[in-house]
C-alpha cells in the first residue's frame, strides 16, 4: 500500500535583529522588537530568536557590528535542516548595499521592517484600490534595489517577503519599473476621481472617521455602532480597505469610516500610496481616535497617530479620544482618568467595545457631537 504523505505547509522560521541607538531606552527597544515579532506572526512566520546590539547608529555595512553578524551567522549555520532559519528580519530600513552584505554573510533571505510591512499589505489587499496602492509602494521600494532584487525575489518558492509585483528578469530595467510606477499613479488618480464623486454624493450627512494605531479596536467599534460585520482579527493591519457605513443614532444619520491602522516607522512609500484612502480622514467632520489602553506603550501609539494626522494636515480636526480595552486593565477607572494623557484638553472616554462596557455613554457623547455637526452644517 502506497504511503500517504500529507502536504502540510511548514511555517517559515525567522530571527529578528535590532540596534539600540543612544536615543532609545531598553524598554523602547523591547517594544520595537515585540511589535516586529507581532508583524512577523501576522505575516505567517515563527520568531526563533532575537538579536540586539547597542550602537550609536546602525553599522553602515552590516547594520550590526562585525562580531554580532558573525555570531548570528554561526547560529544560522548550526541549525539542522528541519530547524533551519529561513530569514533574518531587521528592525529598520536597510540600504541596498546593507542587504547585499548581510545576505552574503548570513546566507538566508533578508527582510527589513519596510519589506515585511509591504508583504503583509500585499497579502491583505482585497480590492483593486488597495492592490494598486500596495503594488505602487512595492515598486517604489524596489526601484533602488533592482541590482539584486529579482534573484532575491524568485517566485518559484513563495514565502514571506516574496509576494508582490514582477516575475521575470527582463523587468530589472529601471525604465520599465519607472513606467509601471507612472502607470499605477495614473490608475490611482482615476480611482481617486471616482472616490471623490462618491464622497460628493454622500455630502448630505455628517462624516465621522475612525483613526488609531493598528489593532486598537477600530473595526470592533465600527461593528458596534453600525451593526455591520467588518472583519476583525487580532493581527496587525487586519483592515486595509476603507469601510464606510451609514449609522443612525436617535434618528440622526451620519457616515462612519474605518481606515488603515497607523504604526511606528510606517514606510514613507505606504503613506504616499495610501493618501487617497486616507482622504476619508481628511474630509471627515470629526475623528474618533481609538487607543488600546491595555498596550504598555499606548502613549507612544497616540503620538504616532497624531504625527501621521499632522502629515495629512488634519491634526486640528475635532477629535474624541476613545481609550478602548479597559477590561484588560487592573487599575480602576478613576485611576485611569487621572492619567496625564486623559487630562489633556481633548474630550475622552474609557470603554471596552468587545464587552460593551461604557458603550451607552460613548453613544450618547457621539450623538451630541454628530447632532451638533448636523444642525450647524448639514441641516437646511
Amino acid at each position: 500500500m502506497a504511503k500517504i504523505v500529507e502536504n502540510i505547509s511548514k511555517k517559515e522560521r525567522a530571527i529578528l535583529i535590532a540596534v539600540q541607538t543612544s536615543v532609545e531606552s531598553e524598554q523602547q527597544l523591547k517594544d520595537f522588537l515585540d511589535e516586529l515579532a507581532f508583524l512577523t506572526d501576522t505575516a505567517g512566520a515563527i520568531v526563533v530568536k532575537r538579536y540586539t546590539q547597542k550602537l550609536d547608529v546602525p553599522h553602515s555595512r552590516t547594520f550590526v557590528g562585525k562580531g554580532k553578524i558573525e555570531e548570528i551567522a554561526k547560529f544560522i549555520s548550526e541549525n539542522e535542516e528541519e530547524n533551519k532559519i529561513d530569514m533574518a528580519i531587521f528592525d529598520g530600513e536597510l540600504s541596498p548595499s546593507q542587504i547585499r552584505n548581510v545576505e552574503s554573510i548570513l546566507k538566508v533571505r533578508i527582510l527589513d521592517r519596510t519589506n515585511l510591512i509591504l508583504d503583509i499589505f500585499a497579502n491583505r489587499a482585497r480590492t483593486a484600490h488597495a492592490k494598486t496602492q500596495v503594488e505602487l509602494a512595492q515598486y517604489q521600494y524596489l526601484l533602488p534595489r533592482l541590482t539584486r532584487m529579482w534573484t532575491h525575489l524568485e517566485r518559484q518558492q513563495g514565502g514571506i517577503g516574496m509576494r508582490g509585483p514582477g516575475e521575470t528578469e527582463l523587468e530589472t530595467d529601471r525604465r520599465v519599473i519607472r513606467g509601471k510606477i507612472s502607470k499605477l499613479k495614473e490608475q490611482l488618480k482615476d480611482i481617486e476621481r471616482q472616490k471623490n464623486l462618491q464622497r460628493q454624493n454622500r455630502n448630505v450627512m455628517p462624516r465621522v472617521a475612525l483613526v488609531g494605531y493598528t489593532n486598537a479596536g477600530k473595526s470592533t467599534i465600527m461593528n458596534l455602532l453600525s451593526k455591520s460585520d467588518v472583519y476583525v482579527e487580532d493581527k496587525l493591519f487586519a483592515t486595509l480597505d476603507t469601510t464606510v457605513r451609514k449609522v443612525v443614532l436617535n434618528e440622526i444619520p451620519f457616515l462612519l469610516s474605518d481606515t488603515v491602522g497607523f504604526i511606528r516607522k510606517l514606510p514613507h512609500h505606504l503613506i504616499e500610496s495610501f493618501k487617497s484612502t486616507l482622504d476619508e480622514v481628511r474630509e471627515s467632520d470629526f475623528l474618533l481616535h481609538i487607543v488600546d489602553i491595555s498596550h504598555p506603550d499606548f502613549e507612544n501609539h497616540i503620538s504616532v497617530v497624531r504625527k501621521t494626522l499632522e502629515e495629512l494636515g488634519v491634526q486640528e480636526k475635532p477629535t474624541l479620544l476613545i481609550f478602548n480595552k479597559i477590561d484588560k486593565k487592573t487599575e480602576s477607572l478613576e485611576f485611569l482618568k487621572e492619567m496625564s494623557v486623559a487630562k489633556e484638553n481633548i474630550p475622552n472616554l474609557f470603554i471596552a467595545a468587545k464587552h460593551k462596557i461604557n458603550v451607552e455613554e460613548f453613544r450618547n457623547q457621539l450623538l451630541i457631537t454628530v447632532k451638533n455637526i448636523f444642525e450647524t452644517k448639514y441641516k437646511f
